[in-house]
């Protein structure tokens, strides 16, 4: 995830509109954890239920916009288009495929069905916030991504990186779901407007519901190959469902044929 980042600007911190079941719908701080879990209980919410779209296939240039938002952009040219739903799309390619394939001894035409799954790392997401004597706001992270979290935080919070230091322990696994921004903007929010330390701490059914999974897939592949069973060609069209946001959307997509 260079600069620009090829994934899309689809987030705000909090949003009038909710697109899954871990999005979040307010920020509460309190003195203590008692004190945070009955402001919680406090809070109504009266919630406009909208029709979902629940299948990839339905998603793709389908009546239902995931994102309908004029402030919704791309900043690098990944076939990116939030009136189709597409977070991405792309062709590569390199001689004449369907030639190749129609002269080959042997082709093998399938279609593989990848589910999305949870990483479950022992350690759930968690961050602390706090001011240096430099005035800088640091957030101390169970996190892979230092550097894109302060590019993150920046953006989200309207303040130069210079101002941010974030700090990553050794963790013991993240195996990809670490590298999203999950847990750090709400404390570091709370700890920029009020000046004082904060931290948040994700259950188990919270990692499990907030954070992005690994990308769901339908890859179909064609492979040709020679009667003596060398490769010639290999014709490979991947439709990957990105969720609600796009965060590596057009990355995984991009690998999964590279």
């Amino acid at each position: 995830q260079t600069y620009p980042e090829p994934s899309p600007y689809d987030r705000l911190i909090l949003d009038q509109r909710v697109r899954f079941v871990g999005d979040a719908v307010a920020i509460i701080a309190g003195e203590t954890e008692a004190a945070v879990d009955h402001a919680m209980r406090l809070i109504k919410v009266k919630y406009q239920v909208l029709e979902p779209v629940l299948d990839m296939h339905d998603s793709k240039d389908g009546k239902i916009l995931v994102h309908p938002e004029d402030s919704w952009k791309s900043l690098c040219p990944v076939g990116a288009d939030n009136k189709r739903n597409l977070c991405a799309s792309a062709q590569d390619s390199n001689g004449d495929v369907d030639a190749i394939l129609a002269d080959c001894a042997h082709v093998i035409d399938r279609t593989y069905h990848v589910k999305a799954n949870q990483q479950a790392m022992m350690e759930t997401f968690r961050t602390c916030c706090y001011f240096d004597a430099y005035g800088r706001l640091n957030i101390l992270s169970s996190t892979q991504i230092v550097f894109h979290v302060r590019r993150i935080i920046s953006n989200a919070l309207g303040i130069p990186k210079s101002k941010i230091r974030v700090v990553k322990p050794r963790i013991g696994g993240g195996f990809g779901a670490k590298q999203t921004v999950v847990s750090e903007i709400f404390p570091a929010f709370v700890t920029w407007k009020t000046g004082r330390p904060s931290k948040m701490i994700f259950s188990r059914m919270e990692s499990q519901t907030a954070s992005t999974p690994r990308h769901e897939m339908e890859v179909s592949v064609r492979i040709g190959a020679s009667k003596d069973g060398i490769i010639q060609a290999i014709d490979v069209y991947t439709l990957s469902n990105t969720g609600a946001y796009g965060e590596h959307g057009p990355t995984t997509v991009g690998l999964s044929g590279h």
